[in-house]
């Protein structure tokens, strides 16, 4: 199927998910993130701030126990410049105020900016993946560009509430595929290396 195909679909599975229903599947993936992710070596994580309205997996439940638990890693959230297209890191922790975009996303206010090649981890968001680690997001094409400028050992982690695709028939060289994907029942390894991994 095509990605304009899938993102219909999985933008409607995900609008018939009531908000108890992605509550207990996004814990069930921060618990699997945590027992299988080796943290010990990260020291920038970047991650999406999910958009509640649409059913997205709720991050907090990474970030926030990373807050409290692992100190020594620093986090970072996205702004996008709808202008040239670019999405730029930026640090945010407990303190950080966050404003929502013209598209309903919160975003870091007044934060440093986190240069990519500092970044060990990013939990990418998507609407669906395939079983080779390829996925569909928006369209827009922001995180392909933004994992672009990431060094290329940086982990690349897919969150994902529902289980993987076949394939994704119309995929290019820009897109940028998944190191490993986690849902509330499976993690998927593509081309994650083992010293990464619990």
């Amino acid at each position: 199927m095509r990605k304009s195909e899938l993102r219909k679909v999985y933008l409607e599975k995900r609008r018939a998910l009531s908000p108890g229903e992605v509550a207990r599947m996004s814990s069930r993936v921060a618990e699997r993130f945590f027992n299988e992710v080796d943290l010990a070596a990260i020291k920038t994580l970047h991650t999406f701030i999910r958009i509640a309205k649409f059913n997205e997996f709720d991050t907090s439940m990474i970030y926030y126990r990373i807050w409290h638990e692992r100190r020594g890693i620093a986090t970072s959230a996205p702004l996008t410049d709808r202008e040239t297209g670019e999405l730029e890191a930026r640090y945010f922790d407990e303190e950080t105020v966050l404003a929502e975009n013209a598209w309903g996303i919160r975003e870091p206010v007044g934060t440093e900016k986190a240069d990519p090649e500092e970044i060990d981890l990013v939990i990418v968001p998507l609407l669906c993946f395939d079983e080779s680690g390829q996925r569909v997001g928006y369209g827009k094409g922001y995180y392909d560009r933004f994992l672009a400028r990431c060094r290329p050992d940086c982990l690349k982690i897919g969150v994902s509430l529902f289980q993987p695709v076949a394939a994704i028939d119309d995929t290019h060289g820009s897109d940028v595929p998944l190191d490993l994907c986690i849902t509330p029942d499976h993690t998927f390894r593509f081309t994650a290396p083992d010293g990464y991994l619990n």
